[in-house]
């Protein structure tokens, strides 16, 4: 699918009779925003699972990796799909490209460490590890702050 902008004479004009390059650079505007997406949706992936290990070092995030977690537990929980993903594809489609059936995790992550199917089961696995995890790393962040400095 093509996308197809009535550009300005004026436009057309000045890219010299080439009347493709309008349509090639919007192809490209809508592929980096595509990638652009898939990068946000990758570091929000990776904050919520692993963003607790920061809080030792700036223990206000804790105001945002909750939330982030709460969102994918109930995401994966829930059989949902996050809505970046539809987001991306659509802006591939207006790119020219084609979109990707699924979601982000089963498309991008699952080749390279699950084996190809996430089921609603498998979905159910990944939400638990991820609140599992996250508790832990809360359990012990807590404990250290009950703690105080350590003196040495």
């Amino acid at each position: 699918m093509k996308l197809a902008i009535p550009w300005p004479k004026s436009v057309q004009a000045n890219v010299s009779g080439c009347k493709a390059l309008p349509t090639i650079l919007v192809g490209m505007f809508f592929r980096v925003l595509a990638d652009a997406v898939l990068v946000l949706h990758l570091a929000f992936i990776v904050f919520a699972v692993a963003g607790g290990l920061l809080l030792w070092r700036w223990p206000r995030l804790v105001w945002l990796h909750v939330p982030a977690v709460l969102w994918g537990v109930g995401i994966e929980m829930s059989g949902g799909m996050c809505p970046l993903t539809p987001l991306e594809n659509r802006l591939r489609q207006l790119a020219g490209e084609a979109g990707y059936a699924g979601g982000f995790i089963e498309h991008y992550l699952l080749p390279l460490i699950y084996p190809p199917g996430l089921t609603p089961s498998g979905q159910w696995v990944l939400g638990g590890c991820l609140a599992v995890f996250n508790v832990l790393v809360y359990a012990s962040w807590w404990r250290g702050r009950e703690r105080g400095p350590r003196k040495g």
